[in-house]
Parts: structure tokens; C-alpha cells; sequence
């Protein structure tokens, strides 16, 4: 691998990172009197972040330019590493999470949209904190390097292989034929359907700033909140807002690049089909559980299991209402919903519904050849045969998908967890949803998690957020060869 080639990438995404601190400096700043110790930890973050993305901007100046795929992967994985370990520090130089290993856990869990908390008095914290973590889940969402993509097609570097790491999905929908025009066209989306969102809950009496912080959170499903009790601190009409935009997110954005050129797709889509029925389907059965088994009147019970049912399907982990007091056949369909996720192309987490429609397909395919040998079955998505190779793609996703969550059980019951809280931890980092059941339950924090589990955790949530391959290249020696 040519790693002086992957020095001024990163380098250029370190400066990022340290424009995008400017704001909750900002606000810091304006209240130095009371904590000046956040503003040093916003300064110390900017001057690290500079510091070494000028000295890997100049490591890089005499490279060549191309990159090819390994130099993707890397950059990807780095990016997203140096992000959240730099990420920490206004955090823990501020004193506002004491353990470094803490305020690592809490930042990368923002970069990868996760929404695992640490804190257990969220509401403590300064303006300039809140909105520092609730800006790391909206970049995140988007994700750091396709940003990077879209604003430096200048710099003559292979963008394409970072954005196709980066992008989610096992197939990309191009908006563009050029990999920098995509990621610009996404983010001025993503930005757009942003301020619709803030809009909407500043109007519906949600104050400015929490508008903000739960728009950045919604928008990348990620789940940070300024409230301990997310968003049941509020009125029916945000959260219905709120359920709205959860939904939208958990959509393949090349959708609505489509619809905006007036061509509604939509319906058209398969995936967009499916993710549309397993969600009903959920929210119904959510909703025959309440109905049954709680005291609750229709309408409170028909807003709480859409929700929850939106929120957990999407990744986002907001919450209005304590699921694990719901009953059994409930709380199992919410972990089996960890699993799917949203849809490829989406900020949602997970498999992704696509990814599970081809690993079912897949498996009939199979079983009809248990009887029928010879037949030949195509395997279709919608009307279209797979382009060869997505098939295998897939099943190894699936495959390597499992293996991490194995092993994070593993380690977790090996720290002296519970099976439930080791099974549902470890989904809930993968799939990058953050709230699970047991001792990490919708109205609990992953502070009671042990220290050693901490770190494993973090790898869970990188592995996830990476779509898998970017975190798990850099434990095969062969990658790290310099060339091949």
C-alpha cells in the first residue's frame, strides 16, 4: 500500500474536523467564566487536529496523487479512528468526562451515529458540550469523507474509492457519473432536508437550540439528546415531526435526488417497498402488544409504538417510552429490527433492508436446488437480475456481520455481563442504534459497562458504521503490505 499517498486525505480531514469545532467554541467562549475549561478543550482539539493534519498534508506533498482501493479502505478507516479519538478531547480536557476511555466511547458513538451514552445526567451539560456532540452525529451521518469528496475534487485525487467505501449499501445508486459530484449533490440534500426539519420543530415550540442538537440527531439517526428523557420531553406534535424525518432518513437519499428531477421513484423501488412493510408490520404488532398488555390509551399507545418502531427500524435509538417494559414478543421484534436497519444509501445503520431481501432470496434459491439441482433460479431484486458478484458480496457481509456480533458477546460475557445485556449491547453497537435491553435498556446509559468492554464496543460501532470491510481489512497482515 503506497501510505504516503493517504497522508494529504487525511490530513484535509483533520482540517475539517477542526473548522467544524469553531461552533461550539463559539459558544464555550461566551460562557468562559463559568467553565473556561471547555473552551481549552475545544482550543487543545483544534490545535491537535491542525497540527497533525498540516504535518500528514506535508508527509503527502511529493506523493502521487492516485489513489486505488486499498488506499480507500484506508483512508475510510483512518478518517473515522483519528475523528473520533480527536473528537474526545473537548470532552475530557474540559474535565466534562473525566475518563479518557469515556469520552473516547462517547465520540466515536456521535461520529458513527450510534447514540450510546456514557452520560447519566445529560442535562448538566454546557450548550457548547451538547451541541459538540450532537454535531458529531450530523456529520457522521453523511459521513466525514464524503464531505471531504465533495468540496476537494480539485486536489486530483481518486475520490471514487472513498466514496464508495464510505457510502453504505451493497449497491451505489449514482447520482452522477463523477464520485465528488455525488457526495456534493447528497450533502446539499442532507442539508436541505435539515433546516426543513428545524423549521418544523422550532414552529412546533421546540426552543432553537434544541431544535438544532434533534435535527442533527434525526438527520443522521443518530440519537444524542439534550433531555434524559429524549424526546418523551416533549409534546405529541414533535415527536410525531420527529417520527416523520426518522422515517425520511432511513430512505435511500438517490430517491430523493430523483424525486427533485421529477421522477418519483418511490414506490417503484423495491427496497423502498419493503422497508415501507416492515415498518407497518412492526408498528402493528408493537401496537397489539401495548393495546393488550397496558393501560394506555389508542392514540398514546399508536404514537409511542411508531415511534419506537421508526426509531429502532432506522437506527436512530430516540426514545418516547421504556420498551423493555414491554412485552417479550415486543421487545424480540425490536432486536430483530437492530438487525435490518435502514435502507442502502440511507444514514440508517444495520444490515439494511436490501442486504436482508438478497440473503433471503439467496437462501430460497438454495433450497430450491436442495431438490432441484439443476433448475436454474436467477436471483432478482424487483424486476432486475443481480450484476455478478452482489450475491457473494452479500452473503459475506452477512457472514462477517455475525462474526462481530459473536465476538462481542463474547467479550462482553467475558467482562461479567448478562447474556441480555451482552446480546443486545453488542447488536446495538453494530448496527449503530445504542440503546438495548438489561442493564443498557431505553431509560439506561452504558456507563455500568465494563472498561475493558468499552473499547470493544467502540470497534463494534466503527465495524458497523463502515459497512463492515473498512474496519476488518486491518486485521488481515496482507493489507498492510506496501504494495500488492
Amino acid at each position: 500500500m503506497n501510505y504516503r499517498a493517504t497522508a494529504r486525505p487525511l490530513g484535509f480531514i483533520l482540517w475539517l474536523l477542526a473548522v467544524s469545532m469553531v461552533f461550539p467554541l463559539l459558544f464555550a467562549i461566551a460562557h468562559w467564566r463559568a467553565n473556561p475549561g471547555e473552551t481549552l478543550g475545544f482550543v487543545t482539539a483544534i490545535v491537535v487536529a491542525l497540527g497533525l493534519g498540516s504535518l500528514l498534508w506535508l508527509a503527502g506533498r511529493d506523493a502521487r496523487p492516485n489513489l486505488y482501493r486499498k488506499e480507500g479502505l484506508f483512508i475510510v478507516a483512518a478518517g473515522w479512528i483519528l475523528a473520533g479519538l480527536i473528537g474526545c478531547l473537548p470532552f475530557y480536557v474540559s474535565g466534562t468526562i473525566p475518563s479518557l476511555i469515556d469520552a473516547v466511547f462517547e465520540s466515536i458513538s456521535g461520529f458513527t451515529t450510534t447514540g450510546a451514552s456514557i452520560l447519566t445526567d445529560v442535562e448538566s451539560l454546557s450548550h457548547s458540550m451538547l451541541l459538540w456532540r450532537s454535531e458529531t452525529h450530523w456529520l457522521g451521518g453523511m459521513g466525514i469523507v464524503v464531505l471531504f469528496v465533495a468540496i476537494l475534487p480539485a486536489l486530483g485525487i481518486g475520490g471514487k474509492h472513498l466514496f464508495r467505501f464510505e457510502a453504505t449499501g451493497p449497491e451505489k445508486s449514482g447520482l452522477h457519473p463523477r464520485a465528488a459530484d455525488t457526495a456534493r449533490t447528497l450533502w446539499l440534500i442532507y442539508t436541505a432536508i435539515s433546516l426543513v426539519e428545524f423549521i418544523l420543530l422550532w414552529a412546533a415550540g421546540m426552543p432553537a437550540f434544541d431544535a438544532v442538537c434533534h435535527t442533527f440527531g434525526t438527520m443522521a439517526t443518530g440519537g444524542f439528546s439534550t433531555k434524559a428523557a429524549s424526546i418523551g420531553h416533549y409534546s405529541t406534535a414533535i415527536q410525531v415531526i420527529i417520527t416523520v424525518f426518522m422515517f425520511a432518513c432511513g430512505v435511500n437519499f438517490s430517491l430523493y435526488y430523483q424525486a427533485f428531477k421529477g421522477r418519483w421513484l418511490f414506490w417503484r423501488d423495491v427496497e423502498f417497498r419493503s422497508y415501507v412493510t416492515i415498518l407497518v408490520s412492526a408498528v402493528m404488532i408493537l401496537l397489539l402488544g401495548i393495546v393488550l398488555t397496558e393501560s394506555q390509551p389508542f392514540g398514546l399507545a399508536l404514537r409511542d409504538s411508531a415511534f419506537v418502531g421508526t426509531s429502532i427500524l432506522t437506527t436512530t435509538g430516540y426514545g418516547t417510552a421504556d420498551f423493555q417494559s414491554w412485552p417479550y414478543l415486543s421487545q424480540g421484534l425490536l432486536v430483530l429490527l437492530m438487525f435490518i436497519g435502514g435502507s442502502a444509501g440511507s444514514t440508517g445503520g444495520g444490515m439494511k433492508v436490501i442486504r436482508v431481501l438478497i440473503a433471503v432470496r439467496w437462501a430460497l434459491k438454495h433450497i430450491v436446488h436442495a431438490f432441484r439441482p439443476r433448475a436454474v433460479v436467477p436471483l432478482k431484486v424487483g424486476d432486475h437480475a443481480l450484476e455478478p458478484g452482489i450475491e457473494d458480496q452479500v452473503v459475506s457481509f452477512v457472514l462477517l456481520f455475525f462474526t462481530w456480533f459473536i465476538a462481542g458477546i463474547m467479550v462482553l460475557l467475558l467482562c461479567g455481563h448478562d447474556l441480555e445485556t451482552s446480546f443486545s449491547a453488542s447488536v446495538a453497537c453494530l448496527a449503530n442504534i445504542g440503546p438495548g435491553l438489561g442493564l443498557i435498556g431505553p431509560t439506561k446509559t452504558y456507563a455500568v459497562i465494563h472498561p475493558v468492554a468499552k473499547p470493544v464496543l467502540c470497534l463494534l460501532m466503527l465495524v458497523g458504521r463502515l459497512e463492515v470491510l473498512a474496519i476488518t481489512v486491518l486485521f488481515v497482515p496482507g493489507f498492510w503490505r506496501r504494495w500488492n
